[in-house]
């Protein structure tokens, strides 16, 4: 696949691509399947091996704190269905955690290039084929179908599921309560008042706010009033 055979890179605030496809658990129409919801959408090189494995298996993990949060988890490698199948069984055994979320069979790459989640230098991310395979790319896409944040790694370095929960949280409580985070935030420390918000009504949604420089305010907002509340 040459490069002026891909589509353009998509962004964040784009609509996320819609497709039909099939998965582990049916046949699924993508825009459908977000629904009212948000969805953490992310790809895998390939099933049977070391690093998609573990990765699947902390995803399964955590899958009950994405659904509180009515997020959605669905998955994405470049093999079939029935290969899909034998390979959920081997994450179970070694990860303890069973992968009740749906995972897309794109043997084709036609998702993933959709996506864009293929990788343009790795000449050794192929099959046999020589098709490239997916990178592990991570999408968390709004309600309204918006993709809202865009990660993506190299196939030798497993993701931090952690993180893509803390940015969900992160993305959610914004949403809300009209803040933004600082670096390394989490759920209960203080947050930013958006630039949007002027300080008179600053004032009224905050009475805690601190005004650190004009571009720069702080203020307390509880775990309890953020999506960590769950």
């Amino acid at each position: 696949m040459s490069s002026s055979d891909r589509p353009a890179p998509i962004r964040l605030g784009t609509i996320a691509p819609n497709f039909d496809a099939e998965t582990t658990n049916g046949p699924i129409n993508f825009h459908d399947f977000i629904g009212d919801n948000w969805v953490v959408f992310f790809s895998h090189p390939e099933d049977y091996t070391p690093v998609c494995t573990t990765e699947l298996g902390a995803f399964a993990k955590l899958e009950p704190e994405f659904a509180k949060r009515g997020a959605k988890l669905i998955g994405l490698s470049a093999n079939t269905i029935e290969s899909h199948g034998g390979w959920i069984k081997d994450i179970a055994e070694i990860s303890g955690n069973n992968v009740k979320f749906p995972i897309i069979g794109d043997k084709d790459r036609k998702i993933a290039l959709a996506f864009d989640m293929l990788d343009h230098q790795d000449t050794t991310n192929v099959d046999s084929k020589g098709i490239a395979f997916t990178i592990r790319s991570v999408f968390i896409i709004d309600p309204k179908k918006t993709i809202r944040l865009i990660l993506s790694y190299p196939a030798s370095t497993g993701r931090n599921t952690a993180e893509v929960l803390r940015v969900l949280d992160s993305l959610q409580t914004g949403d809300k309560h009209r803040i933004t985070t600082p670096i390394n935030w989490t759920p209960g420390e203080d947050v930013i008042v958006h630039p949007s918000v002027k300080n008179d009504e600053a004032a009224k949604l905050f009475p805690e706010f601190r005004i650190v420089k004009p571009y720069l305010r702080f203020t307390p907002l509880p775990k309890e009033k953020t999506s960590a509340n769950v």
